[in-house]
């Protein structure tokens, strides 16, 4: 049986911890890794810190905003940390918090430029901002209607999805259609760019017809003020003298822009981001503004954050498998993870008939997984798009197996709840602090249903429980982590998650596509659909840069799961369909060759490597028996027989590596493995291309090392 959530060990990366406010700048540094200790005390910028998934780099943000805060170096309400959703910004809040420094401004980009537009726009502008909509929809289709063109809800959707793509690239409706075509992106809804660019310009007629803003124009609004007016961009730069951008990857080109207007001619900046997870460019994400950071900024300090506290070695080998199968080109400042956790099982890879056969097989998986005693909220089935929900639900359901559909009834807009909210709210006043917290919370919490005990019954009567059983854990947490709190704190907190729509942990089998499970983790996790045209998807197939978003996108997929990840495809989409279906081609040297043998639970692949270049079939080229082992097989000798390579060229081989390492500040086994460096000594290669046929060195290392490696072999 896995660990619960409340005993399973906290890693060092403290995405579980909830520690008591250290006392001095010291203790924050105390329990963070060398590389995160190096985050934590690089306090003048420019920094950026290259963050594998499950590295810690929320840890390692937070805790150098602390550490400098502290130490004294740093006013805290003169920091302003950017994130990209409200979830992510109020657990950064949270965890500032219970480090012992409040006060910080931790936000998105959206709500840090919307507070400064709100104070500023009555002296820069005069008036009151103008109202801001939410949805673009019904403007988008008043912007066609006008230009007199038939659209369906679909085709608003995607012409919707193009006016936000345009405004965050900062294209006027005259500039998109020429740079649509540049950057190879097809116009929506099936029009051509020309008639795309007289929506966009109708749609801005409209808005101002209406008098109204967007979200985009919260940005270009800021971004207009901030150049026009110097003595506004003063009063900003003077208020945040220190910036941290978080998710870097992801940030789009109106959203640089803000941030070099914050920052002006200063350097007290430092960004976090991994270009492995950039999975947003359809919305104008681009990772070119985190890779070539140290080219903007000269004297850039880069420290990366490899060593994956999340998940155990054989996902991370399957992780960096994915990875190591791009082409060059993509895996430029990838981060290769080093797993820290204790060996788990084998990632299993299913091949079944159709999608009902796909998704009755995940469910029953799932029941037994929750017979053995399993939390239901440690799994999660994910899936490349919303429509592949449906047998998913039904067959769960069929099991009785209760599931929350992400991207469904937010946490905090159920009736339960805000009933639940509205009590608590009222006990606060009374709370006389004779009882804990958690049992005042449960006392107010069982007028409204709540019971130690879930009910038997499922459906609505379960669901209304596990909401209220949700509100109780927290405050469980809250009194952990904050134990002078009172109900009126948490009530706070409520608030201040309800805004942020970051809710607590509920009971349940989590159901979510790819792009919806960015940020979030799971014991066990389920990829389904992993056939060609779902992954990739069938749209990308002829972009060589789209597909390799797609292999992105099933990396941040596998990199959810601590312990068990399962990767399943179809042959045929519906019961007695043509089995035309073929794996995703991301699974190739990964899967093994035919999964449709394996015994009932899946097949297992072992670690990372171990049937790659036809590694099933090596033999000790000295002696011709088999190759059993990672390490012989790199070697592609046993090791009973003798080493046929020159030990001067192996110790000077050893002796850079150790170098690189100290330089890096890395273990040395991060660089190359010892079985590694025998391959390489009597393969003893004078090319590129010899260096790359060596297991163990994939396409990211051969451009980091390779040419270093060929210098120490060509030494007389």
């Amino acid at each position: 049986m896995s660990p619960t959530a409340a005993t399973r060990p906290v890693p060092a990366d403290g995405s579980h911890e909830r520690p008591l406010p250290p006392r001095d700048a010291d203790a924050v540094l105390a329990a963070l890794d060398p590389e995160q200790r190096e985050v934590a005390t690089s306090l003048s910028g420019p920094v950026r810190v290259l963050a594998g998934a499950g590295t810690g780099k929320t840890r390692a943000l937070t805790h150098r905003i602390a550490h400098g805060a502290l130490a004294g170096a740093w006013q805290p309400t003169q920091v302003l940390a950017v994130t990209f959703t409200a979830r992510a910004a109020a657990e950064m809040r949270t965890r500032l918090r219970d480090l012992g420094v409040p006060g910080v401004q931790a936000r998105t980009f959206h709500a840090a430029a919307l507070r400064q537009l709100q104070y500023f726009w009555p002296q820069a502008v005069g008036g009151g901002l103008p109202p801001l909509v939410e949805h673009k929809a019904q403007l988008v289709a008043q912007a066609a209607s006008r230009l007199r063109m038939r659209v369906d809800r679909a085709a608003v959707r995607d012409l919707s999805a193009e006016v936000e793509w345009a405004k965050v690239g900062m294209l006027t409706p005259d500039a998109y259609p020429e740079a649509a075509r540049r950057r190879g992106r097809d116009a929506p809804a099936g029009l051509d760019h020309l008639a795309t660019a007289r929506v966009l310009r109708a749609y801005e007629e409209v808005k101002t017809d209406r008098g109204v803003v967007d979200f985009e124009d919260v940005l270009l609004l800021t971004v207009g003020i901030l150049e026009e007016r110097e003595d506004v961009a003063r009063t900003v730069r003077s208020q945040y003298r220190h910036l941290v951008v978080d998710e870097y990857q992801d940030v789009s080109g109106l959203q640089q822009r803000l941030l070099e207007l914050w920052l002006g001619d200063r350097q007290d900046l430092c960004v976090v981001g991994d270009a492995s997870q950039t999975i947003y460019s359809f919305a104008g994400a681009d990772p070119r503004h985190l890779l070539e950071f140290d080219r903007r900024h000269p004297g850039t300090h880069t420290v990366r954050l490899v060593r994956d506290y999340r998940s155990t070695p054989q996902v991370v080998g399957l992780a960096n498998g994915l990875l190591d199968r791009a082409p060059r080109a993509a895996t430029r400042a990838r981060v290769e993870l080093v797993a820290q956790r204790p060996a788990g099982p084998a990632p299993e890879f299913w091949e079944n008939a159709d999608d009902d056969a796909e998704a009755a097989r995940v469910a029953a998986w799932v029941a037994g997984r929750l017979a053995e005693g399993h939390p239901a909220r440690e799994i999660a089935v994910l899936y490349r798009t919303n429509s592949q929900s449906e047998p998913l639900e039904q067959a769960l359901s069929a099991q009785g197996v209760g599931y929350l559909l992400r991207g469904g009834e937010r946490f905090f807009a159920r009736k339960e709840v805000r009933d639940a909210v509205l009590l608590l709210r009222g006990a606060a006043r009374a709370d006389d602090g004779s009882q804990t917290l958690g049992a005042l919370v449960r006392d107010v919490l069982s007028g409204a249903g709540w019971a130690e005990a879930p009910p038997a019954a499922s459906g609505a009567v379960r669901e209304r429980w596990e909401s209220l059983a949700a509100l109780v854990a927290l405050a469980d947490d809250v009194a952990a982590a904050r134990p002078q709190d009172r109900l009126p704190q948490l009530v706070a907190e409520l608030d201040e998650r309800a805004a942020a729509q970051h809710a607590p942990a509920v009971e349940g089998v989590t159901l979510a596509s790819l792009h919806a499970a960015k940020g979030l983790e799971w014991d066990a996790v389920v990829l389904v659909g992993l056939s060609e045209g779902l992954m990739p998807i069938s749209f990308a197939q002829d972009d060589a840069d789209a597909v390799e978003e797609e292999r992105r996108l099933l990396y941040v997929g596998v990199t959810r799961a601590r312990e068990r990840v399962v990767c399943s495809w179809t042959l045929s989409r519906t019961p007695g369909g043509r089995a035309s279906r073929k794996p995703s081609r991301f699974l190739d040297g990964l899967r093994p060759s035919s999964a449709a043998d394996a015994p009932a639970g899946g097949v297992a692949r072992g670690e990372r490597g171990s049937r790659r270049r036809g590694a099933s079939l090596s033999r000790c080229r000295t002696c011709g028996e088999p190759l059993t082992t990672a390490a012989a097989r790199k070697t592609g000798r046993c090791e009973d027989c003798p080493a046929t390579y020159d030990e001067a060229v192996f110790e000077a081989l050893r002796e850079w590596r150790s170098r690189t390492a100290a330089e890096a500040k890395v273990p040395a086994y991060v660089v190359f493995t010892d079985a590694t460096l025998v391959a390489v000594a009597e393969t003893n290669p004078r090319e590129l291309a010899g260096l790359a046929a060596i297991a163990g060195i994939g396409p990211a290392k051969l451009e980091r090392y390779g040419e270093q490696v060929l210098a120490v072999l060509s030494r007389p």
